[in-house]
């Protein structure tokens, strides 16, 4: 049965060590994954940055080709006739040429159209503007020397403005970004152009697209990054049909700048509600074999002079940022740390056990021994007691023959003395013998006999203690005694003999057992300040454990009860267990 119940404990705590650290390992895991998740928009954030920074660059830099445009317009407004008829494609092609820009056409105004009238690229020439939305309209307020009525993208300056690169309506394979100068001194818009050619070269040394080129092959966990539109995304804008030709506006690709090969099914959704909601999207899925997670970021770019438009042409104020990352190397340095994380809790469940066990055993020990010290107190107590009552029924015959020697001898003060003397230790014994416990009336006795060869004044009152009913072991009432007693003749035996005084009080009533033994002590009231029944505390000067009042005061506790110290006069302490019947 004992056995039952260690083997027991012991799982309880076994359980209970796997319980928390198991728990302490799912809210580590969970502490790491979200650390993971904000490490991520870290990154997110730091690459949005950097792209913007790399995009408002190429901003900048495509302003500077607008300001060089308005410089050649004006210098081949110097070199060329006011009038436009007298003005030839031969000498366009030339202009061009000294100016180191690819081409320059002249739009001419009639009656109901604005026509590319001369031009040094022979495929422009007569080609008609009117389906040019909204091109169209800003052409006729150059003519009419008026301010734009609204926002247009590009760049505007005095006289002048240059759309952003787009894709030329005469040869829907090439891009040109256009500038567009009139001051009223001809009869017609100069109109100076380039390709994208400078523009790509600008982006494969230091524009967005080589940042993100360099991002994704420096992290290793980085697989795509793309600049998304959010508004024509996936498919692009309807596109145009002009001259015969369908033209898909360069303003609104649905991917700005970046690849985007890495596809789901829940990236036009994603997208869609980054851009409506401005909060950055997430995915965390399997694409074929591979474990991706996907972060869309909200970018705005109001008032930053964004050359990207929606599917109807308006400006956009933001647009969408795509990471994608390898969660699957995410997930192996995660694995790691969760591997580190699982050893250490190992260790520690195993060092916990050990300890444990350890801490069983020697309680367990120390208990043992604690019984087999009580039992062999117990032994010899009962063996004095017997051997005090053999002794004296052995003395009988003595006793009665010294009597009856100082009855002959007329000795009556001698003889009441010394009946005196005999009455008063069998009373004492009749005392003992009446507690109505076997086990206590032996440790009382052996005590008695303690404290005659110690010269320490111990008085005994016991009223009503019997074997049965007592609400505790004997064995556990008989170690508080001794405890309470043996504390008692320490404390006493630093006074001189007259001072030597101990008072044991056991009562038992129909509910409660009570215990109570007082002792001189000088300073009384301070010392019952102190820490009495801690374990380990002792005011004794000698070396001691410091257990005796701990352990009296763990067994009133098992048993519903309670042990207190109280000071009864200035110079005497009293120690009262109470355990419940």
């Amino acid at each position: 049965m004992q056995r039952n119940m260690w083997l027991m404990a012991i799982s309880v705590v076994i359980v209970l060590i796997l319980i928390n650290n198991t728990a302490y390992y799912y809210l580590t895991k969970q502490t790491l994954e979200d650390d993971l998740e904000q490490e991520m928009l870290t990154l997110g954030k730091q690459i949005e940055l950097s792209v913007e920074q790399s995009r408002m660059g190429a901003e900048q830099f495509e302003k500077q080709i607008a300001k060089e445009l308005r410089t050649a317009a004006i210098a081949a407004q110097y070199a060329l006739d006011p009038d436009v008829e007298k003005v030839t494609n031969e000498q366009l092609k030339e202009l061009s040429a000294k100016l180191e820009i690819d081409h320059i056409s002249l739009l001419k105004r009639t009656s109901d159209d604005i026509i590319l009238y001369r031009s040094s690229k022979e495929s422009q020439l007569n080609k008609s503007t009117k389906e040019w939305i909204p091109w169209h309209s800003r052409f006729n307020q150059l003519f009419d020397q008026k301010e734009p009525s609204q926002k247009w993208l590009g760049q505007e300056m005095t006289n002048f403005w240059s759309g952003p690169f787009e894709v030329s309506a005469t040869n829907t394979k090439k891009i040109y970004k256009w500038g567009y100068y009139f001051d009223g001194t001809t009869n017609y818009i100069i109109d100076p152009f380039v390709s994208n050619k400078i523009q790509e070269e600008y982006n494969r040394i230091t524009g967005v697209d080589r940042l993100i080129h360099d991002l994704t092959i420096n992290n290793e966990s980085l697989l795509e990054i793309t600049v998304m539109n959010p508004r024509t995304f996936p498919n692009g804008a309807k596109s145009d049909q002009i001259y015969g030709n369908a033209k898909e506006y360069f303003v609104q690709r649905p991917q700005l700048f970046g690849s985007y090969t890495i596809k789901s099914d829940h990236d036009v959704h994603s997208v869609r509600e980054a851009y409506r909601t401005q909060e950055v999207q997430t995915i965390n899925e399997w694409i074929g074999d591979r474990h991706i997670y996907k972060m869309f970021i909200p970018v705005s770019v109001e008032g930053k002079g964004f050359s990207i438009t929606d599917e109807n042409g308006e400006e956009l104020k933001s647009y969408v940022l795509s990471i994608v990352s390898d969660h699957g190397i995410i997930q192996e340095k995660l694995d790691k740390q969760f591997l580190n994380l699982g050893l250490m809790i190992l260790i520690l469940t195993a060092a916990s056990l050990i300890i444990a066990i350890v801490a069983m055993r020697y309680y367990k020990h120390s208990r043992d021994k604690a019984v087999r010290v009580a039992q062999e107190t117990y032994t010899e107590e009962i063996n004095s007691m017997f051997n005090s009552i053999r002794a004296q029924r052995h003395d009988f015959i003595n006793h009665v023959q010294t009597i009856h020697s100082l009855a002959e001898l007329n000795k009556y003060n001698e003889l009441v003395a010394y009946t005196k003397e005999l009455i008063g230790d069998i009373h004492q014994m009749n005392d003992i013998i009446s507690i109505g416990n076997p086990a206590i009336a032996a440790l009382i006795r052996s005590k008695i006999s303690q404290a005659e060869s110690y010269r320490i004044n111990f008085q005994c009152y016991f009223h009503g203690l019997n074997v049965i009913g007592m609400g505790a072991k004997t064995l556990d009432i008989n170690r508080i005694l001794g405890n309470l007693i043996d504390n008692a003749f320490d404390e006493v035996l630093k006074y001189e003999d007259s001072k030597r005084e101990v008072t044991l009080i056991g009562t038992q009533s129909e509910h409660l057992l009570e215990l109570m033994i007082s002792n001189t002590c000088e300073n009384a009231l301070e010392k019952s300040q102190k820490p009495l029944f801690d374990a380990g505390f002792s005011t004794k000067k000698q070396l001691h454990q410091g257990l005796g009042l701990s352990i009296v005061k763990t067994i009133a506790e098992r048993y519903r009860g309670e042990a207190s110290v109280v000071v009864d006069a200035p110079n005497k302490l009293s120690f009262i267990v109470k355990i419940p019947m």
